[in-house]
């Protein structure tokens, strides 16, 4: 995996605050010992989860996006390396990999313009090359018989995150996105918008779940290339649910999971579903951090729930005083996934 930058022990003292009585996540998760083959050593440590970063937000640009999502890797984990280990939800469970190196891109995209139609096709072309880079890491994590947690990105890593599960899985894999979006656009150049589109249409991904769409965004096309693909992409709005009250939050849980739930599938989680989160396309009407953290308990559960993606937080883009509180909301996204997966149905 030469695209990967492994997080160290040293990293992860750095960003681990001792305290006297207490014991923090960062002192008893796991990294990859210096010099040692990563897959070698993901295939022969017990711990389940995989911690991933990607750090980038070229497929954002690319979808006339804010930039910011890269630096939510950073926030996340120094989070993460601090909250307690204890009876509920122990540290040792969890393998710091590393983040996806990404900084030759970041630092080519610095002066690209989406508007310019050459610039576009730059940013798409890109977009492509960490799309094999992910999916490969992705590949060799689930191989490997783990579970990624994959942090940052855009909605663009979709693509690499279920290529990647379907070519381990050795079939086609569902996907369940908890969106204010479908990212589901046409394929014009690959972008933040269209991960699942292109998934869909290569073979990878094969039943689809929008969760709590919001209907002022989703485009007259992109409804009806839904409609075109019912028996196997769906979705519910939040408008249905929250607004006019014609649906039932937990019931809609449960209908999703029945969709989804015969094969193995991954659960994409944007950012930018819950209000006031500062995101590439923030909104102020949307779920509650709770209703998310109910969800990913929910599917978190179910035996076949093959990885955890939280993108699209753009800490950079809040307030200074509290860009430390979208690492912080990652870090019970975390956690309440691995609580509910430990004790998967």
């Amino acid at each position: 995996m030469e695209k990967l930058i492994p997080f160290t022990i040293n990293d992860l003292a750095k960003i681990t605050n001792h305290r006297s009585g207490e014991i923090k996540f960062g002192e008893k998760m796991i990294t990859i010992p210096k010099g040692e083959d990563p897959i070698a050593f993901l295939q022969t440590t017990e711990a389940k989860y995989v911690l991933l970063g990607i750090p980038e937000d070229i497929g954002i640009r690319a979808n006339f996006g804010r930039p910011g999502a890269a630096s939510a890797w950073d926030t996340a984990i120094k989070n993460i390396a601090n909250i307690q280990h204890n009876r509920f939800c122990k540290g040792s469970q969890l393998i710091v990999l590393g983040q996806v190196n990404v900084s030759e891109e970041m630092k080519e995209v610095e002066h690209l313009n989406f508007h310019d139609i050459d610039d576009r096709s730059k940013l798409s072309q890109l977009v492509e090359k960490i799309d094999k880079d992910v999916s490969h890491i992705i590949f060799n994590i689930i191989k490997s018989g783990k579970t990624p947690i994959i942090i940052g990105g855009g909605h663009n890593n979709s693509y690499g995150n279920i290529k990647g599960t379907a070519l381990a899985k050795g079939k086609p894999v569902n996907a369940i996105n908890f969106d204010a979006h479908s990212d589901f656009r046409i394929l014009e150049g690959r972008h933040s918008g269209n991960g699942f589109s292109y998934a869909y249409e290569e073979g990878f991904l094969k039943k689809y779940f929008i969760f709590g769409l919001h209907e002022n965004y989703t485009s007259k096309s992109v409804l009806d290339m839904i409609k075109k693909t019912e028996d196997r992409v769906r979705y519910n709005t939040y408008d249905s649910l929250a607004i006019r009250k014609e649906k039932d939050f937990n019931q809609e849980m449960v209908n999703a999971l029945e969709f989804i739930k015969t094969d193995f599938f991954g659960i994409e989680i944007d950012l930018d579903a819950i209000p006031n989160i500062a995101s590439s396309a923030m909104t102020l009407s949307g779920f509650s951090v709770e209703q998310l953290r109910q969800f990913i308990s929910f599917f978190g559960k179910n035996k076949n729930a093959a990885y955890i993606h939280i993108c699209e937080g753009a800490p950079e883009l809040g307030e200074e005083k509290n860009t430390h509180l979208i690492g912080k909301l990652i870090g019970y996204l975390v956690t309440d996934f691995i609580k509910a997966n430990n004790n998967n149905i």
